[in-house]
C-alpha cells in the first residue's frame, strides 16, 4: 500500500498561478502531475503482468489508440483499435461530438477486450490476442434505441458469468446487464443499481470478495470520485467519496482507473479539465482504510483523499519518455499518433506517392469541417510550437491546404489557389462570429507553417516562413477553446471547393513542447 508520506521534489510546488512547465517523469525518481499534459480524456488503464495499457475517448477522431507503459508514468503508442466506425454519420461529417465516449479496456481469459459506447449508435466491442493487435472490427453489440448509452465496463466474475455496466447519456443511472462470456451479446434488459448526481463512467472490481463500483459524480469540472461497495453485485451498496478537490487547485479530479501493481500497491488515474488543452491525465497514490480506497492524500483528515502534485515514481529506474508527436513521414505506414477527422477515404492519401512525404489529395468539400482525410493528433504540453513544411507543385484551382488548429472555432493557415494565383490565407471555420479572412499574395513551391501556443496565458498564433528559420505571423494573436468534448489539436488538411482535383504534400512535421 502507498503510505501518506511526503515526497521531496526538485521543483517549485506547482500552482495554477505561475505553474511551472514541468510535468510527467522528472528523471529523479519523482513525477509531477499531470503525467500526460495532453487530451487523453476518460482514461482507462489495466495491468497485465508487469505491463500497463491505456485507452481514452476520442469521440469523432479515428481511430482509438492503445498506449503501453512499464512504469505507469511514461507511455508509448502501440496500436489503434479501429480506423473507422461503420456508420453513415462518420462518412458524412455528422459525427462531431459522437463516436467513442469513455472506453474500457480489459483482459480476460487470454484476450484483450475494448468496450465503448457511441450515444447515437450503441455499444461497440473489439478484441485482440495482443494489445498490439490486430484488433477485431468493432462489433455493434447493442444498437442504440431510446436514451443513448455511455461509459460501458465489462466484468467477469469468478464463476465465469460476464456482466456489463453502463450509464445513460445525461449521466445516469448506472445499469447492469448480464452478458455472454465472449462479450458479443447482452442477456437481459439490465437492472438499475445506482442513481446519483451526474453519475457515469463506472468501473467494476472485485477485491477480497467485495464488489466495488468506482463512479465519477458531479460533472467534468466540479465532480469528485465515488466508490460503491457490496458483497452482492446488485447491492445494496455502501457509498463513499474517495477523492475530492479539497484544498488543491486540481478541479474535478475524477473519471479514471483503479490499478494495482505486482507488488500490491494501488494507484488511480483520473483526468483534469485544462480548458483549451483538454482533459489531462493525473496519477494518484492510493491507500486503503477500513476497506475503502483513499485516493491521493487526506490533507484535511476528513477521510477523503485530495490530489497530489508530485510523488515518488511507482517504478524506479525508468527512462523519461512521452508519446510520439513529430513525424518525418518516412515510414510505409502512418504513425500511431495520427488520427483522421471522421472516417478516412482510402486512396485519398498516400505515404508512397512521394516517399518521405504525406500526400493528401484535394477532394471536394465546402469547408474545412467537411474536408475528407484531414489528419490530426493531440496537442502536447503547455507551451510549444507545431511546424510543418508544405509542398505545392500539385495544387489546383479551388484548392486550399495547410495547417489547422481544431477547437470550438477552427483556425487555419495555408495556401489557396484561385485560377493561376496563389495566396497565403488565414481563415476560420465554425462559429457565428467567424473573423474575416486574411490573405497575402504568395509565390513559391513550398512554405513552412507554424502554430505557436501558450496554454496558461491563452496566447496562440499562426505563422509562416519561406526558409523554415524566420517566421512571420499572419494576423494577430487569437483565442481558441476546446470543442466537441476535445482539446485543441493541430491538423493537416487539403480540400477543393470546386471538384476532386489537386494534392498537397507535407513533410517534417515537428511538435516541440514543455
Amino acid at each position: 500500500m502507498c503510505s501518506a508520506v511526503s515526497v521531496s521534489c526538485s521543483i517549485t510546488p506547482v500552482t495554477e498561478a505561475g505553474r511551472t512547465a514541468s510535468w510527467g517523469d522528472q528523471g529523479n525518481g519523482t513525477y509531477i502531475n499531470p503525467i500526460l499534459a495532453a487530451d487523453y480524456s476518460d482514461p482507462d488503464v489495466i495491468r497485465v503482468n508487469d505491463t500497463y495499457y491505456m485507452v481514452a475517448s476520442d469521440f469523432h477522431f479515428m481511430g482509438m489508440q492503445v498506449l503501453k507503459s512499464k512504469d505507469m508514468v511514461n507511455w508509448e503508442y502501440i496500436a489503434q483499435i479501429y480506423d473507422r466506425l461503420d456508420a453513415r454519420r462518420y462518412n458524412e461529417f455528422e459525427g462531431y461530438g459522437n463516436g467513442s465516449w469513455a472506453p474500457t479496456i480489459r483482459y480476460h481469459n487470454g484476450k484483450f477486450f475494448m468496450f465503448v459506447c457511441s450515444p447515437t449508435e450503441g455499444l461497440w466491442m473489439s478484441c485482440a490476442d495482443k494489445a498490439e493487435g490486430p484488433w477485431s472490427k468493432p462489433l455493434l453489440v447493442h444498437e442504440g434505441t431510446g436514451p443513448g448509452w455511455e461509459d460501458p465496463c465489462p466484468f467477469w466474475d469468478e464463476d465465469g458469468q460476464a456482466y456489463l455496466g453502463h450509464s445513460l447519456v445525461g449521466a445516469g443511472p448506472i445499469i447492469l446487464h448480464k452478458m455472454s462470456p465472449d462479450g458479443t451479446r447482452l442477456l437481459d434488459e439490465g437492472v438499475e443499481i445506482y442513481r446519483g448526481p451526474v453519475a457515469e463512467g463506472t468501473k467494476i472490481h472485485k477485491i477480497d470478495g467485495t464488489y466495488y463500483f468506482s463512479i465519477p459524480e458531479g460533472g467534468v469540472t466540479e465532480g469528485n470520485q465515488v466508490v460503491l461497495r457490496s458483497k452482492s453485485l446488485y447491492g445494496p451498496f455502501e457509498k463513499k467519496i474517495v477523492q475530492e478537490k479539497g484544498s488543491t487547485n486540481i478541479n474535478g479530479p475524477h473519471q479514471g482507473a483503479l490499478v494495482d501493481t505486482p507488488e500490491g500497491e494501488w494507484w488511480f488515474y483520473h483526468f483534469q479539465d485544462m480548458g483549451a488543452l483538454g482533459r489531462v491525465v493525473h496519477l494518484q497514490p492510493v491507500r486503503w482504510s477500513e476497506g475503502w480506497p483513499v485516493v491521493g492524500i487526506d490533507i484535511d483528515r476528513n477521510g477523503i483523499g485530495e490530489p497530489v502534485y508530485c510523488w515518488k515514481m511507482p517504478v524506479e529506474g525508468s527512462t523519461v519518455s512521452k508519446p510520439a508527436t513529430s513525424d518525418s513521414f518516412d515510414s510505409s505506414e502512418l504513425s500511431l499518433q495520427w488520427q483522421f477527422n471522421h472516417n478516412p477515404v482510402d486512396g485519398g492519401w498516400s505515404l508512397s506517392e512521394k516517399p518521405g512525404m504525406l500526400t493528401i489529395h484535394a477532394l471536394k468539400a465546402d469547408n474545412f469541417r467537411s474536408a475528407r482525410n484531414s489528419i490530426t493528433q493531440k496537442l502536447m504540453g503547455y507551451v510549444g510550437t507545431v511546424t510543418v513544411r508544405l509542398e505545392l507543385q500539385d495544387i489546383a484551382d479551388g484548392q486550399y491546404c495547410g495547417l489547422a488548429v481544431m477547437g470550438d472555432v477552427d483556425q487555419l493557415i495555408g495556401i489557396r489557389r484561385t485560377g493561376n494565383a496563389l495566396e497565403l490565407l488565414r481563415t476560420s471555420c465554425g462559429g457565428e462570429d467567424t473573423p474575416s479572412d486574411i490573405c497575402e499574395p504568395f509565390k513559391g513551391k513550398s512554405v513552412w507553417l507554424r502554430f505557436s501556443y501558450d496554454i496558461h496565458n491563452e496566447s496562440f498564433a499562426l505563422e509562416h516562413s519561406a526558409d523554415g528559420k524566420e517566421f512571420k505571423a499572419i494576423g494577430g494573436l487569437f483565442s481558441i477553446s476546446n470543442g466537441y468534448w476535445k482539446g485543441i489539436r493541430p491538423a493537416l488538411f487539403c480540400y477543393n471547393v470546386l471538384k476532386d482535383e489537386g494534392a498537397a504534400s507535407f513533410d517534417d512535421f515537428t511538435m516541440e513542447f514543455n
